[in-house]
Protein backbone atom coordinates (compact mmCIF):
# COMPACT_ATOMS: atom_id res chain seq x y z
CA UNK A 1 0.00 0.00 0.00
CA UNK A 2 2.79 2.65 0.98
CA UNK A 3 4.44 1.62 -2.57
CA UNK A 4 1.53 3.40 -4.16
CA UNK A 5 1.58 6.10 -2.17
CA UNK A 6 5.14 7.31 -3.04
CA UNK A 7 5.22 10.00 -5.45
CA UNK A 8 6.39 9.57 -9.20
CA UNK A 9 8.94 11.44 -10.56
CA UNK A 10 9.00 11.21 -14.50
CA UNK A 11 12.08 10.27 -16.41
CA UNK A 12 12.31 14.26 -18.27
CA UNK A 13 12.27 15.69 -14.40
CA UNK A 14 14.59 13.16 -12.84
CA UNK A 15 17.03 14.49 -15.32
CA UNK A 16 16.55 18.05 -15.27
CA UNK A 17 17.40 17.15 -11.46
CA UNK A 18 20.47 15.90 -12.18
CA UNK A 19 21.41 18.67 -14.33
CA UNK A 20 21.20 21.39 -11.84
CA UNK A 21 23.07 19.53 -9.12
CA UNK A 22 26.20 19.19 -11.53
CA UNK A 23 27.01 22.38 -10.89
CA UNK A 24 27.20 21.93 -7.26
CA UNK A 25 28.83 18.68 -7.41
CA UNK A 26 31.73 20.04 -9.29
CA UNK A 27 32.38 23.26 -6.66
CA UNK A 28 32.83 20.73 -4.15
CA UNK A 29 35.07 18.60 -5.31
CA UNK A 30 39.11 20.28 -4.26
CA UNK A 31 41.11 21.08 -7.37
CA UNK A 32 43.87 18.46 -8.68
CA UNK A 33 46.84 20.55 -7.76
CA UNK A 34 47.17 24.05 -6.34
CA UNK A 35 48.21 25.29 -9.33
CA UNK A 36 44.76 25.14 -11.21
CA UNK A 37 42.85 26.21 -8.73
CA UNK A 38 41.65 29.57 -10.56
CA UNK A 39 41.24 27.31 -13.97
CA UNK A 40 40.62 23.54 -14.63
CA UNK A 41 43.86 21.66 -15.84
CA UNK A 42 44.32 20.97 -19.52
CA UNK A 43 46.45 18.74 -21.55
CA UNK A 44 48.33 21.20 -22.72
CA UNK A 45 48.91 22.34 -18.90
CA UNK A 46 49.87 19.01 -17.94
CA UNK A 47 52.49 18.77 -20.65
CA UNK A 48 54.12 22.04 -20.24
CA UNK A 49 54.65 20.78 -16.15
CA UNK A 50 57.11 18.03 -17.55
CA UNK A 51 59.76 20.12 -20.16
CA UNK A 52 61.97 18.51 -22.57
CA UNK A 53 65.47 18.08 -21.07
CA UNK A 54 67.57 20.32 -23.63
CA UNK A 55 71.00 18.58 -24.57
CA UNK A 56 74.11 20.95 -24.59
CA UNK A 57 77.64 20.06 -25.25
CA UNK A 58 78.73 23.39 -24.98
CA UNK A 59 77.70 25.29 -21.01
CA UNK A 60 78.24 28.82 -20.14
CA UNK A 61 77.20 30.55 -23.30
CA UNK A 62 79.73 28.54 -24.87
CA UNK A 63 82.81 28.69 -22.67
CA UNK A 64 82.49 25.03 -20.99
CA UNK A 65 82.85 22.61 -23.71
CA UNK A 66 82.18 19.13 -23.14
CA UNK A 67 84.53 16.83 -24.83
CA UNK A 68 83.09 13.22 -23.71
CA UNK A 69 81.04 10.95 -25.30
CA UNK A 70 77.57 10.09 -24.03
CA UNK A 71 77.08 6.62 -24.08
CA UNK A 72 74.83 4.77 -26.38
CA UNK A 73 74.45 1.07 -27.42
CA UNK A 74 75.80 1.84 -30.78
CA UNK A 75 78.92 3.60 -29.77
CA UNK A 76 81.75 1.40 -30.82
CA UNK A 77 83.37 -1.35 -28.78
CA UNK A 78 86.87 -2.84 -29.12
CA UNK A 79 87.26 -5.25 -32.07
CA UNK A 80 83.07 -5.37 -32.35
CA UNK A 81 80.68 -5.23 -35.40
CA UNK A 82 78.05 -4.90 -33.06
CA UNK A 83 78.43 -1.68 -30.99
CA UNK A 84 78.31 -1.48 -26.98
CA UNK A 85 75.24 -2.91 -27.20
CA UNK A 86 72.69 -2.63 -23.99
CA UNK A 87 74.80 -1.47 -20.91
CA UNK A 88 71.91 -0.08 -19.06
CA UNK A 89 68.94 -1.87 -17.27
CA UNK A 90 66.19 -0.83 -15.13
CA UNK A 91 65.51 -3.95 -12.89
CA UNK A 92 63.20 -1.47 -10.33
CA UNK A 93 60.95 0.76 -12.37
CA UNK A 94 57.90 3.19 -11.04
CA UNK A 95 55.55 1.84 -13.94
CA UNK A 96 55.79 -1.22 -12.76
CA UNK A 97 55.06 -0.29 -9.00
CA UNK A 98 58.53 -0.13 -7.85
CA UNK A 99 58.85 3.33 -5.21
CA UNK A 100 61.58 4.40 -7.69
CA UNK A 101 63.63 3.73 -10.56
CA UNK A 102 67.08 2.37 -10.31
CA UNK A 103 68.99 1.59 -13.18
CA UNK A 104 71.89 -1.22 -13.37
CA UNK A 105 75.26 -0.48 -15.56
CA UNK A 106 77.34 -3.19 -17.37
CA UNK A 107 79.96 -1.88 -19.68
CA UNK A 108 83.94 -2.34 -20.65
CA UNK A 109 86.20 -0.15 -19.00
CA UNK A 110 87.71 1.21 -21.98
CA UNK A 111 84.37 1.93 -23.79
CA UNK A 112 83.46 5.49 -24.84
CA UNK A 113 85.71 8.31 -23.46
CA UNK A 114 87.66 6.89 -20.70
CA UNK A 115 91.28 6.82 -19.02
CA UNK A 116 94.41 3.83 -18.62
CA UNK A 117 96.19 3.42 -15.98
CA UNK A 118 99.56 1.87 -15.85
CA UNK A 119 98.20 -1.60 -14.82
CA UNK A 120 96.13 -1.78 -18.41
CA UNK A 121 99.51 -3.35 -19.77
CA UNK A 122 101.65 -3.89 -17.18
CA UNK A 123 100.48 -7.23 -14.72
CA UNK A 124 103.21 -6.17 -11.80
CA UNK A 125 101.42 -2.44 -12.13
CA UNK A 126 98.10 -4.42 -12.11
CA UNK A 127 98.93 -6.24 -8.90
CA UNK A 128 100.62 -3.52 -7.02
CA UNK A 129 97.38 -1.61 -6.94
CA UNK A 130 98.25 0.98 -9.64
CA UNK A 131 94.95 1.54 -10.85
CA UNK A 132 93.04 4.60 -11.62
CA UNK A 133 92.07 5.25 -8.04
CA UNK A 134 95.68 5.81 -8.21
CA UNK A 135 96.00 8.25 -10.95
CA UNK A 136 96.62 12.24 -10.20
CA UNK A 137 93.94 14.51 -10.41
CA UNK A 138 96.40 17.18 -10.79
CA UNK A 139 97.57 15.80 -13.69
CA UNK A 140 94.13 15.23 -15.13
CA UNK A 141 93.24 18.97 -14.71
CA UNK A 142 95.17 21.97 -15.97
CA UNK A 143 96.20 23.65 -18.79
CA UNK A 144 96.20 22.15 -22.19
CA UNK A 145 96.92 22.18 -25.49
CA UNK A 146 94.63 21.03 -28.48
CA UNK A 147 96.58 20.41 -31.60
CA UNK A 148 95.18 19.26 -35.20
CA UNK A 149 97.46 16.38 -36.61
CA UNK A 150 98.27 15.84 -40.20
CA UNK A 151 95.45 13.65 -41.87
CA UNK A 152 97.68 11.12 -43.61
CA UNK A 153 99.10 8.66 -41.40
CA UNK A 154 99.18 7.41 -37.71
CA UNK A 155 101.77 9.43 -35.46
CA UNK A 156 105.26 8.52 -35.86
CA UNK A 157 108.70 10.11 -34.92
CA UNK A 158 108.44 11.91 -37.95
CA UNK A 159 105.24 13.84 -37.42
CA UNK A 160 105.14 14.51 -33.71
CA UNK A 161 108.47 16.43 -34.65
CA UNK A 162 106.70 18.39 -37.29
CA UNK A 163 103.87 19.42 -34.63
CA UNK A 164 106.84 21.71 -33.31
CA UNK A 165 105.46 21.25 -29.75
CA UNK A 166 107.44 23.90 -27.68
CA UNK A 167 109.14 22.27 -24.44
CA UNK A 168 106.89 22.66 -21.15
CA UNK A 169 103.48 22.15 -23.01
CA UNK A 170 102.57 18.72 -21.56
CA UNK A 171 99.18 18.24 -21.31
CA UNK A 172 98.34 17.56 -25.05
CA UNK A 173 95.15 16.56 -26.68
CA UNK A 174 95.73 15.51 -30.44
CA UNK A 175 93.10 15.90 -33.03
CA UNK A 176 92.95 13.12 -35.85
CA UNK A 177 91.68 11.68 -38.93
CA UNK A 178 89.16 9.60 -36.20
CA UNK A 179 87.19 12.78 -35.88
CA UNK A 180 87.54 14.09 -39.38
CA UNK A 181 85.88 10.70 -40.18
CA UNK A 182 83.51 10.49 -36.68
CA UNK A 183 84.54 7.14 -36.50
CA UNK A 184 83.48 7.51 -32.17
CA UNK A 185 79.76 7.65 -34.23
CA UNK A 186 79.99 4.67 -36.05
CA UNK A 187 78.64 1.18 -34.28
CA UNK A 188 81.64 -1.04 -36.19
CA UNK A 189 85.15 -1.03 -34.76
CA UNK A 190 87.37 0.31 -37.37
CA UNK A 191 91.05 -1.14 -37.39
CA UNK A 192 91.88 1.99 -39.69
CA UNK A 193 91.89 4.48 -37.06
CA UNK A 194 94.69 7.25 -36.29
CA UNK A 195 96.95 5.80 -33.42
CA UNK A 196 100.56 6.92 -32.08
CA UNK A 197 103.13 4.20 -33.88
CA UNK A 198 106.19 2.81 -31.00
CA UNK A 199 108.27 5.51 -32.52
CA UNK A 200 105.87 8.18 -32.44
CA UNK A 201 105.39 7.43 -28.83
CA UNK A 202 108.90 7.11 -27.68
CA UNK A 203 109.87 10.63 -29.22
CA UNK A 204 106.84 11.73 -26.90
CA UNK A 205 108.85 10.62 -24.01
CA UNK A 206 112.18 11.45 -25.10
CA UNK A 207 111.27 14.79 -25.82
CA UNK A 208 109.34 15.53 -22.88
CA UNK A 209 110.61 17.15 -19.44
CA UNK A 210 107.74 17.65 -17.30
CA UNK A 211 110.14 19.93 -14.51
CA UNK A 212 111.37 21.95 -17.91
CA UNK A 213 109.33 25.63 -18.46
CA UNK A 214 110.10 26.62 -22.55
CA UNK A 215 108.86 29.10 -24.91
CA UNK A 216 105.39 28.87 -26.01
CA UNK A 217 104.38 30.61 -29.45
CA UNK A 218 101.89 32.69 -28.79
CA UNK A 219 100.89 33.48 -32.38
CA UNK A 220 100.50 29.68 -33.16
CA UNK A 221 98.99 28.64 -29.38
CA UNK A 222 96.93 31.44 -28.11
CA UNK A 223 96.41 31.99 -24.93
CA UNK A 224 93.54 33.95 -22.88
CA UNK A 225 94.18 37.29 -21.75
CA UNK A 226 94.30 36.37 -18.23
CA UNK A 227 96.61 33.24 -18.51
CA UNK A 228 100.35 34.52 -18.95
CA UNK A 229 102.96 32.72 -20.42
CA UNK A 230 105.03 31.84 -17.33
CA UNK A 231 101.72 30.62 -15.99
CA UNK A 232 100.40 28.24 -18.55
CA UNK A 233 104.29 26.80 -19.05
CA UNK A 234 104.57 26.50 -15.33
CA UNK A 235 101.27 24.57 -15.23
CA UNK A 236 101.49 22.20 -17.70
CA UNK A 237 102.17 18.83 -16.21
CA UNK A 238 102.01 16.24 -18.78
CA UNK A 239 98.87 14.35 -20.18
CA UNK A 240 98.07 12.65 -23.55
CA UNK A 241 94.47 12.29 -25.35
CA UNK A 242 93.20 11.00 -28.60
CA UNK A 243 90.00 11.00 -30.22
CA UNK A 244 89.35 7.20 -30.68
CA UNK A 245 89.12 4.20 -28.22
CA UNK A 246 93.10 3.81 -28.14
CA UNK A 247 95.80 6.20 -28.27
CA UNK A 248 98.17 4.06 -29.83
CA UNK A 249 97.97 2.45 -33.72
CA UNK A 250 96.29 -0.98 -34.01
CA UNK A 251 99.72 -2.36 -35.83
CA UNK A 252 101.64 -1.10 -32.70
CA UNK A 253 98.87 -1.39 -30.13
CA UNK A 254 101.01 -2.63 -27.36
CA UNK A 255 104.12 -1.69 -28.28
CA UNK A 256 102.98 2.08 -28.33
CA UNK A 257 101.02 1.61 -24.63
CA UNK A 258 104.35 -0.48 -23.18
CA UNK A 259 106.07 2.71 -24.16
CA UNK A 260 103.59 5.49 -22.89
CA UNK A 261 102.53 3.80 -19.49
CA UNK A 262 106.00 2.40 -18.47
CA UNK A 263 107.40 5.09 -15.91
CA UNK A 264 104.03 5.64 -14.74
CA UNK A 265 104.28 9.64 -15.08
CA UNK A 266 102.10 9.45 -18.12
CA UNK A 267 97.91 8.82 -18.22
CA UNK A 268 95.94 8.21 -21.03
CA UNK A 269 92.85 9.35 -22.11
CA UNK A 270 91.26 8.20 -25.13
CA UNK A 271 87.91 8.46 -27.15
CA UNK A 272 87.68 12.28 -26.25
CA UNK A 273 84.93 14.37 -28.82
CA UNK A 274 86.72 17.12 -30.35
CA UNK A 275 84.90 17.88 -33.45
CA UNK A 276 84.35 21.78 -33.90
CA UNK A 277 86.91 22.77 -31.19
CA UNK A 278 89.70 25.45 -32.06
CA UNK A 279 93.12 24.79 -31.60
CA UNK A 280 94.84 26.38 -28.61
CA UNK A 281 95.21 26.22 -25.40
CA UNK A 282 92.33 25.35 -23.14
CA UNK A 283 91.72 24.48 -18.93
CA UNK A 284 91.09 20.98 -18.96
CA UNK A 285 89.08 18.73 -16.79
CA UNK A 286 88.68 15.31 -16.24
CA UNK A 287 87.61 13.31 -13.65
CA UNK A 288 87.30 9.37 -13.61
CA UNK A 289 85.30 6.87 -11.31
CA UNK A 290 87.30 6.17 -7.99
CA UNK A 291 87.32 2.21 -9.00
CA UNK A 292 89.77 0.44 -6.94
CA UNK A 293 91.11 -2.46 -8.84
CA UNK A 294 90.25 -1.34 -12.19
CA UNK A 295 92.72 -0.55 -14.78
CA UNK A 296 90.47 1.81 -16.56
CA UNK A 297 87.51 3.95 -15.84
CA UNK A 298 84.78 5.82 -18.11
CA UNK A 299 86.07 9.83 -17.51
CA UNK A 300 84.15 13.07 -18.07
CA UNK A 301 86.20 15.59 -19.56
CA UNK A 302 85.39 19.53 -20.10
CA UNK A 303 87.58 21.92 -21.56
CA UNK A 304 87.11 25.90 -20.25
CA UNK A 305 88.24 29.07 -22.44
Amino acid sequence: MMAHLAPRVSPPLLLLLLLLLLPLHAAATPSAHPAYRNEPPSCAAAAAAVPVPERREAHGGGRILDITHYYREEMPSWESDGGVGQFLWLPASMRNGSLANNSEMRLPTHTGTHVDAPGHVFQHYFDAGFDVDSLDLDVLNGLALLVDVPRDDNITAKMMESLHIPKGIQRVLFRTLNTDRQLMWKKEFDTSYVGFMEDGAQWLVDNTDIKLVGEFEVAKYPFEDSVSQAEASADLLFKDGIDYLSVAAFDDLIPSHLVLLKNRDIILVEGLKLENIVPGIYSLHCLPLRLRGAEGSPIRCILIK
